[in-house]
């Protein structure tokens, strides 16, 4: 069953009377053709009009969209030869994070990434993209797999949240996270991250400590879903789409932020309105900056993704005497 959005619904009404057009021209002889060119021309400038201005809660909707193309998507789209590597070694294998070794063009690199169910039997095997610590060890047991033998890693991030069940918690999950993110930080080889849907919570920064993290147009990052968010903020959860407001939360923001390196565009609706074109975009991106870490050390490659983080958001250093003299011109502005 298709999935549509309420901001969408003007579109899908307008398609439907062409559809309607169409058909009373075909079944009755008809020439329609001007009323049926008429509307075309309305609906793709209303298209244009509701895609370019959406808000972050819609960007949010269209990033949970059913029909968006998953991580198992783009490694068919995207990559060739793909091997899958399994389990953690300790407990046994997480089916919400995906690892391989697959080749993009003539580089072979390692994928890393979370991956979410079609249907309900799907993403019940899958905990619909919400790892246990097992999925974020094995995460790391490939990633020491790829430092070993000097490949670069790419990680795809679409989660709502490392799963917070009590199960998880007895394995270790918030040692397993941390853990991904003190040896991430340290690894001799280059990562790129791909934020293709959801981006939430330590769940997503289990694969996020990055060289370069990238973010489609229409997807999220953040340390808290909006409806987690509003949920505190507001005590009301129903807040969400003022909550996504303020977070700052889509791609845009984050780009103005530092937080993210890149926005790869989307097709206009989304990417599950064309999956080649936004796996071609992918893929121009992640060639581009691989081939910028080809000759760089280890060393260097880890240097460069601690100066990253150590950059992210702005801020000023200033003297005791500059922060008083500051508060004082606040104080007489609020006077005034």
């Amino acid at each position: 069953m298709e999935t549509i959005f309420d901001f969408e619904q003007p579109i899908v009404d307008i398609g439907k009377r062409i559809d309607d057009l169409k058909k009373s021209s075909q079944d009755g002889g008809v020439d329609l053709s001007k009323q049926i060119k008429d509307l075309e021309k309305t609906r793709d400038e209303l298209k244009l009009k509701i895609y370019n201005s959406l808000s972050s809660w819609q960007r949010v909707q269209i990033a949970r969209h059913p029909q968006r193309p998953y991580f198992g998507d783009y490694i068919k789209l995207v990559f060739e030869d793909f091997v899958e590597l399994h389990g953690d070694r300790v407990f046994g294998d997480d089916k919400a994070i995906l690892c391989g070794i697959a080749r993009i063009g003539e580089r072979q690199v390692v994928l890393i990434g979370h991956q979410k169910g079609r249907t309900l039997e799907e993403n019940m095997d899958r905990n619909f993209g919400m790892a246990h610590p097992e999925g974020y060890r094995k995460a790391l047991r490939v990633m020491k797999l790829a430092e070993k033998f000097n490949k670069p890693i790419i990680t795809f991030i679409d989660t709502p949240g490392a799963y917070p069940g009590i199960a998880a918690e007895k394995r270790g999950q918030a040692e397993a996270i941390a853990r991904n993110l003190k040896e991430m930080s340290d690894l001799k080889v280059p990562i790129i991250s791909v934020v293709i849907g959801e981006g939430g919570s330590g769940g997503a920064l289990g694969l996020g400590v990055s060289n370069k993290i990238l973010c489609l147009e229409n997807a999220y990052y953040s340390v808290i879903s909006p409806e987690g968010c509003a949920a505190i903020l507001f005590r009301e959860s129903s807040k969400a789409p003022e909550a996504a407001k303020l977070m700052k939360l889509t791609a845009k923001y984050l780009l103005s932020l530092n937080v993210i390196d890149e926005v790869i565009k989307e097709p206009l609706g989304g990417a599950h309105y064309d999956y080649v074109k936004v796996a071609l975009n992918v893929k121009i991106a992640l060639n581009k900056y691989l081939d910028d870490y080809e000759k760089l050390s280890g060393k260097r490659i880890a240097e460069d993704r601690y100066l990253k983080f150590r950059s992210i958001g702005i801020y000023d250093t200033v003297s005791v005497a500059k922060r008083g003299a500051v508060k004082h011109k606040k104080i007489e502005k609020i006077a005034k």
